[in-house]
């Protein structure tokens, strides 16, 4: 069966730091790309950021390029995202997904239950 944990979500203050991690298990890590997406209240779900199973190739958000760089581990089955120079409008649930395409929120097959992410002005 397909897992996806994530954890490292918080409350931090606008121009602080959090750096989240996707533990994954099963076949979704294996020769995937995985990326974070993440969704505000009564707001649609949207692309953060993404990485190939190489890791040669990686994708961000033009909102987040410069503050947040994804990474993964492969031996660990483990992806990440540091998050720096946070803003108020980073608020959001953040998911881990995996099984999909770049940036293509419809292609991921496997999600996490999110965790979230609060930032005060």
């Amino acid at each position: 069966q397909v897992q996806l944990v994530e954890s490292g979500g918080g409350l931090v203050q606008a121009g602080g730091s959090l750096r989240l991690s996707c533990a994954a298990s099963g076949r979704a890590f294996s020769s995937s790309d995985m990326g974070w997406f993440r969704q505000a209240p009564g707001k649609e779900q949207l692309f953060v950021a993404a990485i190939t199973w190489s890791g040669g190739i990686i994708y961000y958000a033009d909102s987040v390029k410069g503050r947040f760089t994804i990474s993964r581990d492969n031996g660990k089955n483990t992806i990440y995202l540091q998050m720096n120079s946070l803003k108020p409008e980073d608020t959001a649930v953040y998911y881990c997904a995996a099984g999909g395409r770049g940036s293509e929120v419809g292609s991921y097959n496997y999600w996490g239950q999110g965790t979230q992410v609060t930032v005060s002005s």
